[in-house]
């Protein structure tokens, strides 16, 4: 059967605009391509919560400005939370009574009870910083520990998991990537690369196998990568593992 020429009489701009902006000529961008569509269960039938949605070129904090969640996953620390996320996050909503201090000074506080009164636990805590407009799930760098790792983000999203469960005042959520993070850097597990951050597609996959089913904000420094292609949503299409496994 012929397939149609695409349609190319679409413009995206007003006059001759289109013409003005070259893509291949600006230094940061994104290349968008085509993701699997549809998600379906292993019956076929389209479902919901199939699928993490990868928000390229959306601003999370105007977003969150904006009202469009209710729930937000971050890092937090004991230390020094000035530089993270958590702290533009506080004072992004101006009606919080939060700042940086008074969040690692809880963070401070969590991290010593718990070193009491539940050492065995497993680490990361997810502590709860209540913005009013939005809720932080802000999973808790581990004690003694100057990063993350893949399992300390498999175990603090199981449990954020657990948290919205049942509850539609948590959600819609959305996650950062914890990649490029200034403040609690996301590093590979010991005897891998441990200086090294994982892979974009290697956090999609550990948020995925979670249960997390929300937004996630890809690093800022992907804007740098316009020479490859990204994908709208998680998981991605077949073959692009195989891809991959193939190339080395």
């Amino acid at each position: 059967m012929h397939n149609p020429k695409p349609n190319t009489n679409v413009r995206l701009y007003e006059n001759e605009t289109d013409t003005l902006i070259p893509a291949d000529l600006a230094p940061d961008r994104v290349t968008l391509l085509p993701g699997q569509g549809h998600a379906h269960d292993q019956h076929g039938v389209m479902s919901s919560t199939q699928r993490i949605r990868v928000m390229w070129g959306q601003d999370l904090f105007r977003d969150v400005l904006d009202g469009r969640y209710r729930a937000i996953v971050c890092g937090v620390n004991d230390h020094d939370n000035a530089h993270g996320i958590v702290n533009k996050l506080v004072d992004t909503v101006h009606a919080s009574q939060w700042n940086s201090r008074a969040v690692t000074s809880y963070a401070r506080m969590f991290q010593e009870s718990v070193s009491i009164h539940a050492a065995r636990d497993r680490e990361p805590y997810v502590l709860k910083i209540d913005l009013d407009s939005v809720l932080i799930l802000a999973l808790l760098r581990p004690h003694g520990r100057d990063h993350f790792t893949l399992t300390d983000l498999h175990r603090g999203f199981e449990t954020v998991m657990k948290m919205v469960h049942g509850r539609a005042d948590r959600l819609p959520i959305a996650s950062v990537s914890f990649l490029n993070a200034r403040a609690n850097k996301l590093l590979a597990e010991q005897g891998t690369h441990p200086k090294r951050e994982p892979s974009f597609e290697a956090v999609l996959q550990t948020m995925y196998a979670a249960g997390f089913r929300g937004d996630v904000y890809p690093p800022p420094a992907a804007w740098k990568l316009g020479t490859v292609g990204v994908f709208p949503n998680y998981p991605f299409p077949e073959g692009i593992t195989r891809m991959g496994e193939g190339s080395s």
